[in-house]
């Protein structure tokens, strides 16, 4: 790593043992580099993904969706908020306001054509 240093301090990669001697570190970073790389792939870049799904899934929340908390609680959603849900739970519908980013899961399966079904009658013609 000093040779390397002093060669770019020199300015002098033009003889052969400079060549050799940056050659050499560039082969001792290349590991590194590659646990980088490998780092992403592995880890970052499926949080990414499950990030993005769990988002999509808190925006397409709808009323009336049975929801479970990341603390446990169940209910069912009566109002969205810009950030916030209002959900009841148990037998006695007691109601309790919850932060979106709270939301573990939707249990409620929507289908993704429900607002195309408008489109289809048009074929009754």
């Amino acid at each position: 790593m000093n040779q390397f240093l002093t060669l770019l301090a020199e300015g002098d990669t033009s003889g052969a043992t400079g060549g050799n001697a940056l050659m050499g570190t560039l082969v001792s970073l290349l590991p590194i580099i590659l646990v980088i790389v490998l780092m992403y792939f592995i880890v970052l870049r499926p949080q990414k993904k499950k990030e993005k799904e769990e988002q999509k899934m808190r925006n397409s929340m709808r009323v009336g969706d049975e929801i479970t908390t990341i603390g446990g609680i169940c209910g069912r959603v009566v109002t969205i908020r810009d950030d916030s849900l209002v959900i009841e739970t148990g037998a006695d519908r007691n109601k309790m306001t919850v932060k979106k980013w709270a939301i573990q899961s939707c249990d409620t399966v929507h289908d993704p054509k429900e607002d195309d079904d408008d489109d289809d009658d048009d074929d009754d013609i």
